[in-house]
């Protein structure tokens, strides 16, 4: 029997390509000081931005075949682009329509759909609560006399959304206009990322395909990369923690020189190392199709963790001006907050982990 080639976690030329290029746009026109104004409005998402990544730099299809006008890459090349939106806190639909609506859409065939996604004239949004892992309970609508009744909650991006991807109780999943429903936007921690409640009252929709077996695989995608986007979320962190304790003086000395913060640094950068593997290892299932399954809940067992303690450290060793409105760390703890519980919290997770490798709690 031969053996299972080793997964291939560093970063190609091609990919690291990819990251300097978004990583430029998102420096020219992502500063973090506009992120904070903009969540302080009605309107927290980036529309500029995201035309920008979606159609100009054509990363809205990254994951749909050439053929339907995509860009034919892998979850390895998505999971770049979500490192680097991670860093940003960038306000923009990516995870939820480049990643889980795509991935629905292509568990369905639904060419047509997927072409409007590829040419960013369309943003889709799977009518799934975030909090759902894969696997999980699907909240799904009524379908009576051909038309969809019902409501959903914990939709994120939904309000940008063009198209809504219901579950029905007939077991289908269907594309509704999102000017059909009533979207009600939710308050929610991480206001980069709006949650909204979508309320369907007698709308028709088109029947896609089966909901269980797309919106499983759409679940386990937006999971896996999700890790990415948390990697680059610590990242960021600590990067500009060690900037600032580099600058700060006290006693006349850079507060960074002193020891007990070069521990607190050193154990960070550890915990970073680690989800850089388990998020790269899960990319690389996801684009490869070995032990998927066991690469997504090791990495999302593991990420939420680290990117949350990441933010607590940046935000106490930061001192007086991390606790500031003014200073974006504050964006950063609240994205990793919400990251943790989307897409399955860690101890789902780790209860799926569990069963997929046959070691159970007694």
């Amino acid at each position: 029997m031969s053996a299972q080639p080793e997964p291939a976690l560093l970063y190609s030329e091609e990919e690291e390509a990819l990251r300097a290029a978004v990583r430029d746009l998102l420096t020219d026109h992502c500063d973090p000081a506009d992120v904070v104004t903009r969540t302080e409005s009605a309107a927290p998402h980036d529309v500029p931005l995201w035309k920008s990544l979606a159609g100009s730099m054509g990363l809205a299809g990254l994951l749909i075949p050439e053929e339907l006008g995509g860009q034919g890459a892998t979850h390895r090349e998505a999971a770049v682009v979500l490192e680097e939106l991670g860093r940003a806190v960038a306000p923009v639909p990516y995870l939820t329509s480049s990643v889980v609506a795509t991935e629905a859409l292509l568990a369905c065939g639904v060419e047509d759909l997927l072409g409007e996604l590829a040419a960013a004239t369309t943003v889709a949004v799977l009518a799934v609560g975030l909090h759902v892992a894969p696997g999980g309970a699907v909240a799904s609508v009524r379908l009576d006399s051909g038309l969809l009744h019902g409501e959903l909650t914990g939709i994120a991006d939904a309000s940008v959304a063009d198209v809504l991807l219901v579950p029905a109780d007939d077991g289908g999943l269907y594309a509704v206009g999102a000017a059909d429903a009533t979207v009600t936007p939710q308050v929610s921690l991480d206001s980069t990322r709006p949650p909204a409640r979508v309320t369907l009252d007698g709308v028709s929709g088109r029947r896609l395909g089966d909901a269980e077996p797309a919106v499983r695989r759409a679940l386990r995608a937006g999971a896996g990369l999700l890790a990415s986007e948390q990697l680059g979320l610590a990242d960021w962190l600590l990067t500009e923690t060690v900037r600032y304790l580099k600058e700060r003086k006290q006693f006349n000395r850079p507060v960074g020189g002193f020891q007990a913060l070069k521990h607190r640094l050193a154990r960070l950068w550890l915990e970073i190392a680690g989800l850089r593997a388990a998020a790269r290892n899960a990319a690389d299932a996801l684009a490869t199709g070995a032990d998927t399954d066991v690469a997504v809940a090791v990495a999302q067992a593991y990420a939420a963790r680290v990117a949350v303690h990441a933010a607590e450290e940046a935000l106490q060793l930061h001192g007086g001006i991390g606790m500031t409105w003014e200073h974006p760390v504050h964006l950063y703890l609240k994205r990793a907050k919400a990251d943790s519980i989307a897409y399955g919290a860690a101890g789902t997770h780790r209860a799926a982990l569990a069963e997929l490798v046959d070691l159970r709690a007694p």
